[in-house]
């Protein structure tokens, strides 16, 4: 089971070698029988505190929603300004 996973600013720093043009391919054969957002980014290293938004498939998630295989998977930590 494979997803694609875009990270978004300061959630790359946790991903040596990330490439934002091209994401990264995440294995989740180990993760089943069904993964969710939270496995997936416990999977790959991400710190859960840091994430704010989930999307997947373009569609706002939360973390216990399931990804599925060929799903695309973004995360977004909180973003300030003004």
């Amino acid at each position: 089971m494979s997803v694609l996973v875009k990270l978004s600013t300061t959630l790359r720093d946790h991903i040596p070698g990330y490439n934002p043009e091209t994401g990264l391919d995440a294995d989740l054969t180990a993760c089943a029988p069904l993964p969710t957002a939270e496995t997936l980014a416990r999977h790959i290293g991400l710190p859960l505190e840091e994430i704010k938004i989930v999307m997947v498939n373009g569609r706002r998630q939360e973390l216990t929603s399931p990804v599925y295989d060929g799903d695309r998977v973004a995360y977004f930590p909180a973003v300030g300004g003004g």
